[in-house]
């Protein structure tokens, strides 16, 4: 039964694998059909809030509470995460397990992310620069709400 079980998994991965490579064969064409010149590099500032973003919006997409619904057909909750998230493991039905997979993984989703941005940073820089500067922001804020709940914490309050 192993052996079948990692064959289905690997064709699941392997969709998977040519999926995203028609998603970033699809940026692709979409710049060059917008008219757009290629971006150039992304400076340092660029790169923090792409970086910081890809991984507040992976969390919230993998791991977040209010995001159940989205994963809900394709995972199974096994318990409490970090404060507001649930851990999740993918149900094994055929054609849920490698999404389930996915969509429960930020390391997994920070790849399809981190694509969309860079994608949309080429088409539409500006646009792009606010969604992750505003997704850089809700990091920064959760951070804060962290540090002020050890700080109360440790008050005793």
């Amino acid at each position: 039964m192993a052996t079948l079980q990692g064959l289905r998994s690997h064709g699941g991965h392997l969709c998977a694998m040519a999926g995203f490579a028609g998603y970033a064969v699809g940026w692709t064409v979409l710049q060059r059909r917008s008219g757009r010149t290629r971006p150039a590099p992304p400076g340092p500032w660029d790169l923090a809030l792409i970086a910081t973003a890809t991984f507040r919006l992976s969390r919230l997409i993998a791991k977040a509470t209010v995001t159940r619904p989205v994963r809900a057909p394709f995972t199974q909750v096994d318990g409490a995460g970090a404060p507001a998230e649930l851990n999740e493991t993918p149900r094994e039905e055929p054609g849920r397990t490698t999404v389930g997979e996915l969509i429960s993984c930020p390391f997994c989703l920070s790849v399809w992310i981190v694509t969309t941005f860079t994608g949309a940073r080429a088409i539409w820089p500006e646009a792009t620069r606010t969604v992750t500067g505003a997704l850089t922001a809700l990091t920064l804020s959760d951070a804060l709400q962290f540090g002020h709940a050890a700080l109360a914490e440790r008050a005793g309050h």
